[in-house]
């Protein structure tokens, strides 16, 4: 008998034999598995993709939904510390059980002889989770079905998925360029693979020339396009650690919201997700009292979290990202009285990152630390790039967790810290303080 722990080490090992597969194979494979258990008619299928702020949308969504009395389930990547935590039905992640069971239930459905023999599909690890998902979806029968795409849009494995009642498109950057193009257009290109016939989309409007793209693609599939833009909301004020700003809305008019962050780029993030709850009730169900305690209530860890007392931690973890941090921090009011523990992943544009975040001069030192991922970049190359700074104070650390004791040994009055650079980075600090007293 396979045991959970025994189902989490197989999937981490999947990438290490499987082959990638191609998106019509990936969709055969759904349709097999889904035939015996589909989501049910009346579960409305709500699919997020973009470049950055995926994660936050489907936040926003879930939470506001969740205050109308709605039953909600979410698909989301990556994970910080639990795999299960990309699987959550009505707040709760899924128990070790019901995952077990849907990994097993995948399990016996692959075709063991002809892999055996070289041939046969074997999902991807990303494609392995989203049918689970489906899985635990189907038997837990939800109102809406919230669905975050992993890479790009079109050949997503999540965009097998053929019925839906809105597409969502976040904002648009220079990300993964090896695999979505490298213009903002080509990687519009890649996202715009997820709107569908029947489906209205819901998009930020980063630039023109990705928002043609998204316009384009609507109107060949003769889809209603809504594009939310800076223009719909307007700050009004930063308090005790929350933002308080006025949307524009069709059917609420003005109304006035208050996020419980610090993080200025989350606005978007809500506004186009209040856009979207617009789209979906057609019959008015959801009120504005509804949509206010949703986002003020809403929760997404990793993203300009506050994990103690004057740390924070966030998502950052490509160049836009990066900006969308440093327009947060530059705010925060602490006239360069902070510290930075950075760390990045290989695929990333880890040099033009580092330049963005040391000439920038936010910060008064920089810890350098080397993740636990295989995927990091290694200390000899983040300080060979550091050395390029003279005007820069860093130390570098053989892990996260003794660059972090570091900081904190080493704070100074009313120093904060922040903690950016990737979201496995984010994960291990997590972990850290769950296992550890501060």
């Amino acid at each position: 008998m396979v045991t959970y722990k025994e189902a989490v080490a197989y999937l981490e090992e999947i990438p290490f034999f499987t082959k990638k597969n191609t998106p019509e194979k990936t969709a055969e494979f759904y349709k097999y598995v889904t035939k015996h258990l589909p989501l049910p008619q009346q579960t409305k299928v709500i699919h997020v993709a973009g470049t950055n702020g995926k994660g936050s949308v489907c936040a926003y969504l879930r939470s506001i939904l969740e205050k109308a009395g709605m039953r909600v389930a979410v698909f989301t990547s990556p994970h910080l510390v639990d795999i299960r935590e990309r699987f959550v039905i009505e707040g709760e992640m899924v128990s070790r059980e019901d995952f077990l069971n849907a990994f097993l239930d995948i399990y016996e459905r692959l075709d063991w002889e002809k892999l055996e023999a070289g041939e046969g599909y074997h999902p991807s690890y990303f494609e392995y989770l989203f049918f689970m998902a489906m899985l635990l979806f189907a038997k837990k029968a939800p109102d809406y079905c919230i669905l975050e795409t992993g890479l790009g849009g079109r050949l997503d494995a999540t965009n097998a998925v053929e019925k839906k009642e809105v597409s969502v498109i976040t904002h648009i950057s220079l990300d993964h360029v090896e695999y979505l193009g490298d213009t903002v257009e080509k990687i519009a290109g890649e996202k715009a693979g997820i709107i569908h016939e029947g489906a209205p989309v819901v998009f930020w409007d980063t630039c023109p020339e990705t928002t043609e793209v998204f316009l384009r693609r609507a109107a060949e599939l003769g889809v209603p396009a809504i594009m939310v833009s800076k223009k719909d909301y307007r700050f009004l004020n930063f308090k005790n650690k929350n933002i308080d700003f006025s949307l524009c809305t069709g059917y609420y008019g003005y109304i006035s919201l208050s996020l419980h962050t610090i993080a200025a780029y989350q606005m978007e993030n809500a506004a186009l997700a209040v856009r979207t709850i617009e789209v979906l009730d057609k019959e008015h169900r959801i009120s504005a009292e509804n949509i206010r305690q949703g986002v003020a209530d809403c929760f997404w860890a990793g993203r300009m979290e506050e994990v103690l007392p004057e740390v924070y931690v966030d998502g950052a973890h490509n160049e836009d990202g990066i900006r969308a941090f440093l327009e947060t921090v530059q705010a925060d009011g602490r006239d360069g009285n902070r510290s930075l523990l950075f760390s990045v992943v290989k695929e990333k544009d880890y040099e033009q990152m580092i330049e963005e975040l040391v000439k920038s001069g936010l910060f008064g030192r920089f810890a350098i630390a080397h993740m636990q991922t295989g995927r990091a970049v290694t200390l000899d190359r983040l300080e060979r790039i550091f050395r390029e700074y003279p005007q820069c104070e860093y130390s570098v650390y053989d892990t996260v967790t003794a660059a972090f004791h570091a900081l904190l040994q080493s704070r100074r009055r009313e120093e904060r810290i922040y903690v950016a650079g990737s979201l496995y980075l984010v994960g291990e600090i997590k972990e850290l303080l769950e296992n550890d007293k501060f």
